[in-house]
């Protein structure tokens, strides 16, 4: 048993979607290990276990067959795999999203979507708009989707493909309304890269999807799409979700805090650091899964082998033994490390990405439309991936 486990045990999924920080911080204090009933795993707080979790592959090896993930999204994923098979599959992600690679590519590619999005908000009567579903999703899904070689596809239905996945990949309840969302969006996401897939089999092409198919394979040889299916979809969820979600929650950030927002505008080469400390104070995705090999001891407390744990990236990014004040938004705070992407070898392999794709979209917004102002308070929702549910504006 857990310290103050009656508590750990009252937590209800309904609590973590309203709002997990609270919840979060009195297990910091009271429970870092803790068994949680309602979600069917361990969450686990302070970010010194959370770090130990997702790098000693030892004890706790990555493969979770009982997580949403593998369970709705078809298998074993890039973030559920250990050792040489993982490593080597990420690597066919670096042919796009390696640092200096981006950097080659990001501006061009992002640039001319941010200007579209925000002169198609400059042209509407009247001067209004909600920019999560308007602005930041539309470019954030378009973004990755022209990397992975799905440019094509409208970005309605791409957010309605990562929508339906992160209901799968939330589902630690078994709610079977999640399920019917999220089975609808594979079978629609199957259908549209299936043939895709065969085609890149026997032609490869620059895309990061061809590249997973043939990267690092023998002349003549490469990856079945049966297997490679599972990772797609959790690249789709988290690099179509995490930058315009990021992005939005940044904003909203800044509204609430009208100092901050009057200095990122005379300091517009400083937005980078402007979404490290919003990536740390509301971290888009929140957990990483990882299985026991071992009964081990983590945080005072015996954990039998063979459990489910999910070590809580959100809440180490709010460590107070890391962070002072960590509940607040201050882009002026000393820039450290934080867990927003990761640690240990499942550190997001899409972060340089991300953050470009964050950066180009608010800088061009936020200049563009020197006036705009919130028409509504905004309300975050989530616990797995959390975000404005909407961040209505005008100017």
């Amino acid at each position: 048993m857990t310290p103050d486990a009656g508590f750990a045990e009252s937590i209800t999924v309904e609590d973590l979607e309203r709002d997990p920080y609270p919840i979060y911080a009195r297990l910091r204090r009271e429970a870092p290990v803790a068994w949680v009933p309602s979600i069917g795993c361990w969450l686990v707080t302070r970010a010194a276990e959370v770090e130990r979790v997702t790098t000693q592959t030892e004890i706790f090896t990555a493969e979770a067959p009982s997580s949403p993930v593998d369970r709705f999204f078809g298998g074993r994923t890039l973030m559920t795999m250990d050792g040489a098979e993982h490593l080597e599959l990420r690597r066919t992600l670096d042919e796009k999203y390696r640092p200096r690679r981006v950097a080659t590519y990001i501006d061009d590619l992002v640039q001319p979507l941010a200007d579209r999005y925000v002169t198609t908000l400059m042209t509407k009567e009247p001067h209004e708009a909600e920019l999560v579903t308007e602005y930041f999703e539309p470019i954030s899904v378009l973004a990755l989707a022209q990397t992975l070689g799905l440019g094509h596809v409208p970005p309605q239905r791409l957010q309605e493909w990562f929508h339906g996945l992160s209901q799968g990949a939330t589902n630690f309840e078994d709610d079977p309304t999640k399920s019917a969302d999220n089975a609808t969006a594979c079978s629609d996401i199957e259908s549209e890269l299936r043939p895709l897939m065969a085609e890149w089999q026997a032609q490869p092409d620059d895309s990061a999807i061809s590249s997973m198919i043939h990267h690092g394979c023998p002349a003549g040889q490469h990856r079945e799409v049966d297997d490679l299916l599972p990772s797609i979809k959790v690249i789709l969820l988290g690099g179509m979700q995490e930058p315009g979600h990021g992005a939005a929650s940044c904003l909203a950030a800044l509204f609430a805090h009208p100092e901050q927002m009057r200095w990122i505008k005379e300091h517009p080469d400083s937005w980078d650091d402007v979404i490290h400390e919003a990536l740390r104070w509301m971290a888009p995705i929140g957990t990483m899964q990882a299985t026991t090999v071992q009964q081990t001891t983590l945080g005072g407390v015996t954990i039998p082998e063979g459990e489910l744990i999910s070590a809580v990236v959100s809440s180490a990014c709010h460590d107070e033994e890391l962070f002072d004040s960590p509940h607040v938004f201050d882009i002026h705070r000393p820039r450290t490390p934080n867990a927003a992407f990761g640690y240990g070898p499942h550190f997001c392999a899409g972060h340089a990405f991300a953050r470009d794709v964050e950066r180009i979209s608010l800088r061009t917004l936020v200049e563009a439309l020197p006036s705009l102002e919130l028409t509504q308070p905004v309300e975050f929702r989530g616990w797995e991936f959390r975000a404005p549910t909407a961040v209505h504006v005008r100017w």
